[in-house]
């Protein structure tokens, strides 16, 4: 009896393990009652999206804010945010008068029981739309977008998302995206689903020339029009199984789009601009109609932002564009143009605009730059976006983004820094990395320094160097975003006096002459601090050890930089400067215009302490009496990785950058210019602090701005 009770005990078993494991991991299920009916809560009409309250149909503006999954000192696939932090951050979210999150991926379950507490007990609760990624390796591979890989990879994530919303999946690590167990039905605050990424213009015209017969599907609850591409085929495919899938397991639909951006937009150009921008492919979704049996309805979503790629800036004629407060505004034209095109809602489902120090792009027209705008600035920035977008008939959007993310590169520094260990330092140089409302700041509870003219936080034990008998010294710290100089100098006249501040980091190059300011150094400097008033205060860099020459010359200059070497010890040193991504031969219809470039080596006044009410993000220096405060970000003097001060070796020795260690830099300080003396340096030791990255969350000024706006609206 003993020997059966176990086998049918083992039995049962090995049932409930396999039924679980078919019924959480591999989405199997019976349906139990087919002939029940479908509902939704979310349903949209030619212009608008609607939301059922206690069975009546109300306008619903989605106004959303998007959510990465990265914080400092973690990638963003350690999935590393906890649920404190997640319900932390959606009052935050909801205080600022946000109804909807937006995430891009299957998050970690912490997420989703985050979400479903925080919801569960509120009057006024969150929402939400899921994405369904499509990773980067997929998309630039050789893969076109019938490949198993790709489209079968994308119907069972799209499944997967719906199992997880539903509190109905098991994941395990490995999978490439969050796991755990999602056993919370966070359903009902769900509103609907964004699928896919911004398509490679590439993928979607290979897809196209590939597979020129394969233009249609006709599914159950989306079909194609006969002037749908190949691509677009696969996208309503995609759609129709996600739709069928939750419909009948479920009995539940919800609103439904596709992710767009414009280098994939259903829109035509001038050749001349197609040409320059490579504008190969077109993704429209009014090629892609619902059936009857789709009772939700759907919308299109698009990334826009001012500046890239505003191919409508390049064109010759602009009659009939939009013009605010007598500005030309090509964002609000774009955005009309978008809504006149489409016969379903339309939602801008990323917009905004970065508060790091570097900058990538300029807005050419309203100022609203990828980069280089200060916390303030950010605020006005998204509020204009916002009003553009609603005045153009858009149906809702979704800030970029919630959070700022250490982890993230840009185009114009990505060659300067050490892609492998970017989530272990905040690089205030790539603007990427700071498009988030929340910010994350170094130290635990305060920074170790802020350049605000309160000197308190310094002490003589910071002195690195003192000159004329203590008239002169030179204080020095450092952490995970910037390395800090305290300059004190006797009966110091920032109207008159300049001070000049000379540092040695590579033993490889560098001169003991800079000509520049005819000034001598006993040691050979790579760079040369200025501090020159207010406003003609910069820092330069040794010409042999300037990034931007070795990297760039042949778009700025039209040469090749490594067909003629500068000299290791020459004594001229150049501004500091970042390439742009204007099209400057459209501008001045000239196939032979160098890139643009803007001076990031500028020096800006003002204060930088974020208490303060005169508070400017962007401020590098101050005055106070004898003393002045100033903060570099570690990229402008060549670190690659600060975390265990890795350098720029000599790019002309290795074509290009690598990185070399250090363990001490050589600071100097002198009042004036002059050749008669060389000036003393004097070393500082840098340590690093490998992984062990210390922050504290701040809300930036634009959280506040965007916070009294939206509550002005209601």
């Amino acid at each position: 009896m003993m020997k059966k009770f176990i086998i049918i005990v083992s039995a049962v078993v090995v049932l409930l393990f396999v039924g679980n494991v078919a019924y959480y991991r591999l989405g199997v299920y019976i349906d139990l009652n087919p002939d029940a009916p479908v509902t939704t809560f979310m349903t949209a009409d030619s212009t608008k999206i609607y939301m059922e309250k206690n069975g009546v149909k109300e306008p619903f503006e989605i106004r959303g804010v998007n959510m990465g999954v990265g914080i400092p000192g973690e990638w963003a696939t350690d999935f590393a945010i906890d649920k404190e932090t997640y319900l932390r951050w959606f009052k935050y979210i909801q205080d600022m008068g946000a109804n909807t999150i937006r995430v891009y991926t299957i998050l970690h379950d912490d997420f989703y029981d985050a979400f479903y507490e925080y919801n569960k007990d509120n009057e006024n609760p969150l929402y939400l739309i899921h994405g369904v990624w499509v990773n980067d390796y997929i998309q630039n591979s050789h893969m076109d977008a019938y490949d198993e890989n790709f489209m079968g990879t994308f119907i069972d994530d799209c499944r997967t998302v719906v199992d997880i919303i539903h509190g109905k999946k098991k994941l395990s690590l490995g999978y490439g995206v969050g796991s755990g167990s999602y056993n919370k039905d966070i359903s009902q605050w769900v509103i609907g689903y964004i699928l896919g990424v911004e398509w490679e213009d590439v993928t979607v015209a290979y897809t196209d020339h590939k597979y020129p017969e394969r233009n249609s599907y006709k599914g159950t609850y989306m079909q194609t029009t006969e002037d749908a591409s190949p691509f677009e085929a696969m996208l309503c495919q995609v759609g129709d199984k996600v739709i069928e899938y939750e419909s009948q397991r479920y009995k539940e639909q919800r609103l439904v789009a596709f992710s767009n951006w414009p280098t994939t937009d259903p829109f035509d150009y001038p050749d001349y601009i197609a040409r320059h921008f490579l504008k190969c492919a077109k993704v429209d979704v009014e090629h892609i109609k619902p059936t009857e049996n789709f009772l939700s309805g759907y919308f299109a979503s698009y990334h826009v932002y001012p500046y890239y790629p505003d191919y409508l800036a390049y064109f010759r004629d602009k009659s009939g564009f939009s013009y605010t407060d007598g500005k030309l505004n090509t964002y609000l034209t774009y955005l009309k143009t978008l809504t006149a095109h489409h016969t379903m809602p339309v939602v801008i489902s990323e917009y905004g605009v970065s508060t790091g120090r570097g900058m990538a792009q300029r807005d050419m027209n309203t100022g609203r730059n990828q980069g280089n705008m200060s916390e303030k600035e950010q605020g006005e920035a998204i509020i204009a976006c916002y009003k553009d977008i609603m005045e153009a008939g858009c149906a809702g959007s979704c800030v970029f983004t919630w959070q700022d993310e250490w982890f993230k590169r840009t185009w114009n520094t990505m060659h300067a820094v050490d892609l492998d260990k970017t989530p272990y330092w905040s690089d205030y140089q790539t603007n990427e990395q700071y498009f988030g409302i929340l910010s994350f700041d170094p130290g635990e509870a305060e920074s170790v320094s802020y350049v605000d003219g309160d000197i308190s936080e310094w002490s003589e034990s910071d002195i690195v160097a003192e000159y004329n008998g203590g008239n002169m010294t030179l204080s020095m710290k450092y952490d995970e975003k910037f390395i800090y100089f305290l300059i004190y100098k006797k009966d110091f006249d920032y109207n008159s006096d300049i001070i000049y501040l000379p540092i040695d980091t590579t033993p490889k190059t560098g001169s003991t002459y800079c000509q520049n300011y005819n000034i001598s150094f006993e040691r050979p400097c790579d760079f040369v601090i200025k501090i020159d008033g207010v406003e003609n205060s910069r820092i330069a860099v040794q010409e042999r050890y300037e990034v931007m020459r070795a990297m760039y010359l042949h778009e700025t200059e039209g040469y090749d930089a490594y067909a003629n070497p500068v000299d290791s010890d020459t004594p001229v040193f150049k501004p500091i400067n970042l390439i742009l991504q204007t099209s400057t031969v459209l501008l001045q219809n000239d196939e032979n215009a160098s890139m643009e470039i803007y001076e990031t080596g500028k020096l800006k006044y003002g204060n930088a302490n974020p208490k303060s009410a005169d508070f400017d993000s962007l401020a590098d220096f101050m005055f106070n009496g004898d003393y002045i405060e100033l903060k570099l970000p570690w990229q402008i003097l060549n670190f690659a990785n600060p975390s265990e001060m890795m350098i720029h070796d000599d790019y002309y020795e290795n074509y290009g950058v690598e990185y070399i260690k250090i363990d001490e830099m050589y600071v100097g300080l002198c009042g004036g210019e002059g050749s008669e003396y060389r000036v003393k340096m004097a070393p500082f030791a840098l340590k690093g602090w490998g992984k062990d990255v210390t922050y504290h969350e701040r809300l930036k000024s634009s959280y506040y701005e965007v916070r009294d706006y939206w509550k002005s609206l209601s």
